[in-house]
């Protein structure tokens, strides 16, 4: 009896020792996959802020990058006007500064 709860401790101590934490794998996933992704869509954005005119930028925001297009919401039709009238320079000076996003198109939507 006694020995059988020695052999059960040992188990269990065996088994804490290789015991990998559900945060740990999610980190692990985060950072091979995601963080890539995500760390390239926050230099954007945040270039994207800073390229834009202060009152346009409080009315549009990125919705996502696929395929070479950044898809861009703003909140009116006038807003969106604004941003078509911008849209080259923007994509050129998005091109120009993260060549590795390889940004080919702005797609402009009211949302």
């Amino acid at each position: 009896m006694a020995d059988e709860g020695k052999q059960l401790r040992v188990a269990v101590k065996r088994r804490a020792e290789t015991a990998v934490s559900l945060g740990d794998v999610l980190s692990g996933v985060m950072e091979g996959r995601v963080s890539p992704q995500q760390m390239r869509f926050g230099l954007i954005t945040e270039a994207w802020s800073q390229l834009l005119p202060v009152e346009l930028c409080r009315h549009c925001r990125i919705d996502g990058i696929s395929g070479g297009r950044l898809k861009v919401l703003a909140d009116s039709p006038s807003y969106m006007y604004e941003l078509q009238l911008l849209s080259s320079e923007l994509l050129e000076e998005l091109g120009r500064q993260y060549p590795q996003a390889r940004i080919q198109e702005i797609k402009l939507a009211i949302g």
